[in-house]
């Protein structure tokens, strides 16, 4: 008995220092070395404050959870907290889709209640079609990018609202697009955050 007990309980030991200490302190050095920012979370700061994450999309709204015209907004959002305290979304520790299907009548009714509310906010006529990522959510919930098409139709919006040239928004748009992974990986993206910011930096926020 004891012949078998003292080698199990000796690599127990062994094992917990090797694989609970030694390797993940080598595995952090490892990162925080050669990743240090993505290791930490890809955290965008202005003025030495964290402002938010460029993985982790985030709503641009007023106090009363209604959009900030001066801002391009972000994708919906099924990701709330409980009894929608998180009004709009993106709380990162309730990463999740709605999880319905195309012929469900909750996700038709909430998708014409905000191709509705887009255009009205976009000063958009009822023929101009309105990008899908623009009124349903993404499958995490917490997606940081819109679509190209979506980011320009709230230029001309944004640039009313910062007294800007609408050419200049648009050359921002540009800036901080993301082209497709490796060239054919999916579509180019905008990084919401990385945009907003672009435009406080150049037009003041």
């Amino acid at each position: 008995m004891r012949r078998q007990l003292l080698p199990s309980l000796l690599m127990m030991v062994v094992f917990t220092i090797l694989l609970g200490l030694a390797y993940p302190l080598v595995v952090t050095g490892i990162a925080q070395g050669a990743f240090g920012d993505k290791a930490d979370g890809s955290l965008v700061e202005v003025d030495g404050k964290a402002v938010g994450s460029s993985l982790i999309g985030q709503a641009f709204v007023g106090e009363d959870g209604e959009p900030l015209p001066q801002y391009f907004q972000s994708r919906p959002s099924a990701a709330t907290g409980a009894a929608g305290e998180t009004v709009a979304g993106y709380d990162p520790t309730l990463s999740l889709g709605s999880n319905l299907g195309p012929s469900n009548p909750d996700l038709s009714a909430a998708v014409r209640e905000r191709v509705e509310a887009y255009r009205e906010l976009n000063g958009l006529d009822d023929s101009t079609p309105v990008p899908v990522d623009a009124v349903t959510a993404s499958g995490s919930g917490l997606d940081p990018h819109i679509s190209v098409a979506n980011a320009r139709l709230q230029a001309a919006r944004v640039a009313e609202e910062r007294d800007a040239d609408v050419e200049e928004v648009l050359d921002l748009i540009e800036d901080n697009t993301e082209r497709r992974a490796l060239g054919f990986l999916g579509e180019d993206g905008v990084n919401v955050l990385e945009l907003n910011l672009g435009l406080d930096r150049r037009t003041g926020s």
